[in-house]
């Protein structure tokens, strides 16, 4: 499945490879392997080495450490090395993102992990750049440097823009951050049904409990379905005048929602 298509994006330690293949195998859309925060800096070295190890037999993304870091360099080699396309670049930033097409040397999918406030700031930049596929929010990151604590709804402001200025850039809906429980569900999908309410078109999930709420939160639900083949039938029949639908009038947005929905629903049937 492509990225564009997916709800659910799983972090890995890139240190853990007896975990790897069980979170491909998880039902999750993407696996991400962490080389940054998961892991320590005594345990880089090995951690690249599995990566490269695993690259040959499974496909993931791959979170280097951040662009001004003695870390990065040293990741770039092993994505060189062994051939990886798919890259998600922390702190994303405008100087960021140069150092990081000044050290490929094939054409990636990068995903860049809004985390600063500068980073936020550049946002239009960043996605107009040509070298950003997705963007994604690295909310706690972004919490730490605003001074703002997300007990609720403090930086949904933040995730609005960033579904904005994807909108603008012509990406792919952006990925909301994580959330740290998986212990209560409730909650868990209140924000995830949250995030989807602000245009978001996945999130990060940090444990293999949270993936199939996500892929579940994401997914149209049949009611929805069934009202958006009868809108494209009504309209298809209709040959361009206007026309209505349960006593609503049914227009290009509602048109264009429609086809998002079936869109949706293929793309997690695929």
């Amino acid at each position: 499945m492509s990225s564009a298509l997916s709800r659910s994006f799983l972090f890995v330690p890139a240190n853990r490879p007896e975990r790897f293949d069980k979170a491909a195998a998880c039902g999750a859309h993407q696996v991400i392997l962490d080389l940054e925060d998961a892991v320590a800096p005594a345990d880089k070295g090995a951690a690249r080495g599995f990566i490269a190890q695993w690259s040959g037999r499974g496909d993931a993304i791959v979170r280097v450490n951040g662009a001004d870091t003695p870390f990065f360099a040293a990741d770039m080699d092993m994505i060189r090395r062994a051939g990886v396309t798919r890259l998600m670049l922390p702190k994303a930033e405008p100087g960021a993102l140069n150092r990081l097409v000044g050290s490929l040397d094939r054409p990636s999918e990068v995903i860049a992990l809004i985390e600063t406030v500068r980073g936020y700031a550049e946002l239009r930049s960043i996605g107009k750049s040509g070298l950003v596929s997705q963007l994604a929010f690295g909310n706690l990151d972004f919490g730490i440097d605003a001074g703002v604590t997300e007990t609720a709804q403090e930086l949904d402001p933040v995730r609005l823009q960033i579904v904005l200025e994807s909108r603008l850039a012509g990406l792919a809906p952006p990925i909301d951050g994580v959330t740290t429980s998986w212990t209560d569900p409730a909650a868990f999908g209140a924000a995830v049904g949250r995030a989807k309410a602000l245009g978001f078109g996945a999130k990060l999930c940090i444990h293999p409990a949270q993936v199939e709420l996500v892929n579940e939160a994401f997914r149209p639900t049949a009611d929805e379905v069934v009202w958006a083949r009868r809108v494209l039938e009504v309209a298809e029949g209709a040959n361009g005048a206007a026309v209505a639908l349960d006593g609503k009038m049914i227009d290009a947005p509602v048109i264009r929602r429609a086809e998002l929905i079936l869109a949706g629903a293929l793309g997690h049937n695929a």
